[in-house]
């Protein structure tokens, strides 16, 4: 028989929503703005840095940094592609939600973020931390809103790509309410789990929200001197990102909520450990950067607290990927009627 029921790649291509290719083309265009500065930086541009910026203590460190934000960047125009061309169908699945997990973990504080600080700074609030001060400016304010509102756009279409990408080849997955899974609570594996990323939360969860409500024990004496209305914005979001995190996974481990839909839970997990583990390592990651001024280097206790939440998040993760798995394999095995 000539014919084919597997559509061609160009078929395939062709029947693309319109929807899909103007959040394609959206999120590709929202990443080079940030691209072009950063390749400018590489080139020894130092447009949008002071002269007097901490950024140029760092020397090779800044350099890796840049390279690695790029590869970061570049990243995410292969997820558009990869969610929207016909070859995205045949990835396997970790290969595409791993990356996507890491892209929601790093956009997602950003996206709430950023217009929360404007809102702050509208009401009264003052930049403080965002800039490094008055005395040693990080970044020109220009910088902050280009590159910002390009990781909020960026986040926005890639994450409206992805829901749809998943719903069209997972959807099965998240269906239903927490009732209609199986009776009792999921396997042992989950909820140790569960139980021990929220016996894990409670360090950085107390200092954040520590930290949130204005104490200083733990904070370096950089992050003291530095802090505003904008620190106190981002430590509010990453205790709540953990008590998202912690919640979702407990609730995919215990099944406490019988009327709440499954997609909420997965939701809380996927977004939540993913900010708080991928923010945590980021942290941790620049804190290494040798060079600049010793006060501003995270104290132990502030790096147990990236610690702390890179490995709350990576046990969520755990939850979240063994009660899919589980989930699928039980589809899977579900006769066909």
């Amino acid at each position: 028989m000539s014919q084919t029921l597997v559509p061609t790649a160009s078929a395939e291509g062709t029947a693309l929503p319109r929807s899909r290719r103007l959040l394609r083309a959206v999120a590709v265009a929202a990443c080079l703005p940030y691209l072009t500065l950063k390749a400018a930086w590489l080139m020894g541009s130092r447009v949008g840095i002071p002269a007097d910026s901490p950024l140029l203590d760092h020397g090779t460190g800044l350099l890796v940094a840049n390279v690695l934000t790029v590869l970061m960047d570049c990243a995410v125009i292969v997820l558009a592609l990869l969610l929207t061309r016909p070859w995205g169908r045949g990835v396997p699945a970790w290969l595409l939600t791993a990356p996507m997990w890491v892209a929601t973990g790093l956009l997602a504080p950003i996206t709430a973020g950023y217009p929360l600080q404007l809102l702050v700074h509208a009401l009264g609030g003052s930049a403080g931390g965002t800039s490094g001060g008055t005395d040693e400016p990080f970044l020109h304010t220009w910088v902050f809103a280009v590159v910002y509102i390009g990781f909020i756009v960026q986040g926005l279409a890639l994450g409206a790509l992805f829901v749809l990408y998943a719903r069209d080849r997972w959807g099965h997955l998240w269906r239903g309410r927490m009732r209609d899974l199986p009776a009792g609570p999921a396997g042992t594996a989950q909820r140790v789990l569960a139980v021990t990323a929220a016996v894990v939360a409670l360090f950085p969860l107390t200092l954040r929200v520590l930290w949130a409500c204005g104490g200083t024990a733990g904070l370096s004496a950089g992050a003291v001197a530095g802090r505003g209305s904008d620190f106190h914005v981002l430590e509010t979001l990453y205790a709540l990102f953990l008590l998202a995190a912690v919640t979702g996974g407990v609730l995919l481990a215990f099944r406490r909520a019988p009327a709440l839909a499954v997609r909420v839970p997965l939701a809380l997990a996927g977004i939540g450990s993913g900010a708080v583990a991928c923010w945590g390592g980021w942290m941790a990651a620049v804190a290494l950067i040798p060079g600049g001024d010793s006060a501003d280097h995270p104290t132990k206790l502030m790096f147990l607290t990236y610690a702390g939440q890179m490995i709350v998040g990576l046990l969520v993760a755990a939850v979240g990927a063994r009660f899919l798995a589980a989930r699928s394999a039980g589809a899977v095995r579900r006769p066909v009627t």
